[in-house]
C-alpha cells in the first residue's frame, strides 16, 4: 500500500502514477539514464582528478626515492664504519649481537638494509685504494655479515657529513640499544670535528634535549683511565655523568688514581661498586660479597651476573635476550621456592 502511494506522488524515481495519456502537457521527468561502464569511470575519474594527481605525484615520489638509494649487495670489505662509528667493539662480543648474527645466517642476509654513502663523497674526492663506501647506519648489520662472509643489502645515498650524522644518530635512538658512553662519543665526536657550534646546535639538529647531549658529553670526555676501571664502557650510566665529573673537577689527582687502582686488581667488580671507589664513598664491609659479581654461563656465553649492592641488596641482571618474556614467571617460580628452602 505504502509503495502505491509513494509511486503514484513520483516519489520514486523512475516509476510513473500510471500510463502516459497522449494529452498529458507535461511530462514527467524521465528517469536518468544508466551510465556506461566507461561512462561511469570518466565521470568518476573527472570528479577525482585531483585526488588523482595527488596519488600519481606520490607514486612519481617513491619511484624517486627508490632511485635515489638503490638497493644492492655488497661486498662488506668495501665498506668501512663512519669516522663517527659510536659502537665500541665490546657491543660486538654480547649476546644481543650474536643473536643478531643468528637471525642474519637464517635469514640468509640482512632483511632490513643498512645505509651507505659512496667514498667519493668523502673530502670530495674518489680514493684510489679502499672501500668505495661509508656507512651511515647499520654498522651492526654491517659487522654481522661481514663475520659470516655473505653479501650485506645496502642502500646507497649521497648524503653530506651533517647528513650522515644525524641519520646515524637518529636511527640508533629508534633501537634504543645504544650505551650512555657509545652515544656520548658520537656526539663528543661530532663536536670536535666542528659538525655543530655547541652543544645547544647540536641538540637542536638532533631534536633531543640539550640536557641529554650534555650529559653524553660528559661521559665521553672523562680520562681514559676512569673509563678503563669499568669491566666496560657499556656499564656505565647517564646518571653517572655528574658524580664522576665533579669528582674530576674537585679531586683530578685522586680520582684518577683510585680509578688506576681499581684497573690494577682484575677482580670482577660490579660496576655500582667501581663507581663508589672511583667517587671516594665507603666500600662495604669486609668479607661481603657486594664488591664479588658472579656470571651465570650458557652455552659457554655470559648470560646473567649476579652481584649486591652496598647494602647487601641481590641484583640479578641478564644480558639481553638471555631471559625471554615467556620464562620470566617460571624464574619468580623458581627464587621463591628456592627462598622458602
Amino acid at each position: 500500500m505504502a509503495r502505491k502511494m509513494f509511486e503514484k506522488a513520483g516519489l520514486i524515481p523512475g516509476l510513473q502514477a500510471g500510463p502516459k495519456l497522449a494529452g498529458d502537457s507535461a511530462p514527467s521527468a524521465e528517469p536518468p539514464k544508466a551510465k556506461t561502464a566507461p561512462g561511469t569511470m570518466m565521470g568518476f575519474l573527472t570528479a577525482q582528478s585531483g585526488a588523482v594527481q595527488e596519488a600519481e605525484a606520490l607514486k612519481a615520489r617513491v619511484k624517486s626515492l627508490e632511485e635515489e638509494a638503490p638497493l644492492r649487495k655488497l661486498d662488506p670489505s668495501m665498506i668501512r664504519p663512519s669516522k663517527w662509528a659510536n659502537r665500541h667493539e665490546a657491543s660486538f662480543l654480547t649476546a644481543e649481537f650474536q643473536e643478531l648474527k643468528a637471525e642474519i645466517a637464517a635469514a640468509g642476509g640482512n632483511v632490513q638494509p643498512i645505509k651507505v654513502r659512496p667514498a667519493a663523497v668523502l673530502n670530495g674526492s674518489t680514493p684510489s685504494a679502499g672501500p668505495s663506501f661509508e656507512l651511515i647506519f647499520g654498522h651492526r648489520r654491517h659487522r654481522a655479515c661481514a663475520e659470516l662472509g655473505i653479501p650485506v643489502l645496502a642502500a646507497i645515498e649521497e648524503a653530506s657529513d651533517v647528513s650522515l650524522f644525524e641519520q646515524m644518530e637518529r636511527e640508533n635512538r629508534g633501537r634504543k640499544n645504544l650505551s650512555a658512553w657509545e652515544q656520548g662519543t658520537m656526539y663528543r665526536k661530532a663536536l670536535d670535528d666542528g659538525l655543530y657550534s655547541s652543544l645547544r646546535r647540536l641538540a637542536e639538529g638532533l631534536g633531543v634535549d640539550v640536557s641529554l647531549v650534555s650529559k653524553s658529553v660528559s661521559l665521553a670526555r672523562l680520562p681514559d683511565a676512569v673509563v678503563a676501571a669499568f669491566p666496560s664502557p657499556l656499564d656505565i650510566q647517564f646518571r653517572w655523568a655528574a658524580p664522576l665529573t665533579e669528582a674530576m673537577q674537585k679531586d683530578p689527582d685522586g680520582t684518577l688514581s683510585r680509578a688506576r687502582a681499581v684497573a690494577q686488581t682484575g677482580g670482577n667488580l660490579g660496576a655500582a661498586t667501581i663507581l663508589s671507589r672511583l667517587l671516594g664513598m665507603p666500600e662495604p664491609p669486609a668479607g661481603r660479597s657486594a664488591s664479588q659479581v658472579l656470571t651465570i654461563s650458557k652455552a659457554g656465553k655470559v648470560a646473567a651476573k649476579l652481584a649486591a649492592d652496598a647494602k647487601g641488596r641481590a641484583l640479578v641482571r641478564f644480558e639481553v635476550g638471555a631471559l625471554p618474556e615467556s620464562k620470566r614467571k617460571a624464574l619468580a617460580k623458581v627464587i621463591e621456592d628456592f627462598l622458602k628452602g
